[in-house]
């Protein structure tokens, strides 16, 4: 079994870099084109289930991505993006300015806003619990699972099914309107393919 991940295609924050987290954001029209890019990738696979996050750019990616027609589509809300407080729809060029200072989201953190926030290991406390989950879906025929989420939530969880640090999400730039496939080699966890476009 691999587990197969998906950056929702662009929206017009993920664009622009403002950082997305509890904003339901829709897809522009770039993004629906990625989506429905994407199906070659699945198609031929024997999966056993889809989760997807509920915020509809990534429920709209799977459908568009034709997902439903291969396997059971369920809402996992642990696959919401990173909750990033008061930096919500902030570009980090802007909170930069604001610190004074470089600011990175995997070492400073967020503050408080209309939201309370996440730390990066409460971002890997959701993680853990997906992995676990897919991990469970497989019931043994060997069918992979397909996660639909965001850049940062998927970034933590690479990091945490290689055993890493969730800071060291930092080191894997994911677009949007990618996958990627969380497989093993000799029984260990390993990245077999990651940020791969859509249509490639």
């Amino acid at each position: 079994m691999s587990i197969l991940v998906v950056r929702h295609g662009q929206t017009a924050w993920s664009l622009s870099g403002q950082h997305t987290g509890t904003t339901d954001v829709p897809l522009t029209a770039v993004g629906e084109e990625q989506a429905r890019a994407l199906a070659p990738a699945f198609a031929g696979r024997r999966l056993a289930l889809v989760l997807t996050s509920p915020r509809t750019r990534a429920r709209r990616t799977a459908e568009l991505a034709g997902l439903a027609a291969a396997a059971p589509v369920e809402v996992d809300d642990d696959l919401v993006e990173w909750d990033y407080g008061g930096y919500e729809g902030r570009t980090t060029a802007e909170v930069s300015e604001e610190l004074g200072r470089p600011w990175s989201v995997w070492h400073d953190g967020v503050v408080p806003g209309a939201t309370p926030g996440e730390t990066v290991q409460q971002v890997a406390v959701r993680a853990r619990a997906a992995l676990a989950r897919a991990a469970a879906a497989d019931g043994g025929d060997g069918g992979d699972v397909v996660l639909v989420a965001h850049g940062h939530f998927l970034r933590v969880l690479a990091a945490c099914w290689l055993g890493l640090s969730p800071t060291a999400g930092a080191l894997f730039a994911l677009d949007a309107g990618t996958w990627g496939e969380l497989g093993h080699e000799h029984g260990r966890p390993v990245l077999s393919r990651w940020n791969v476009p859509a249509g490639a």
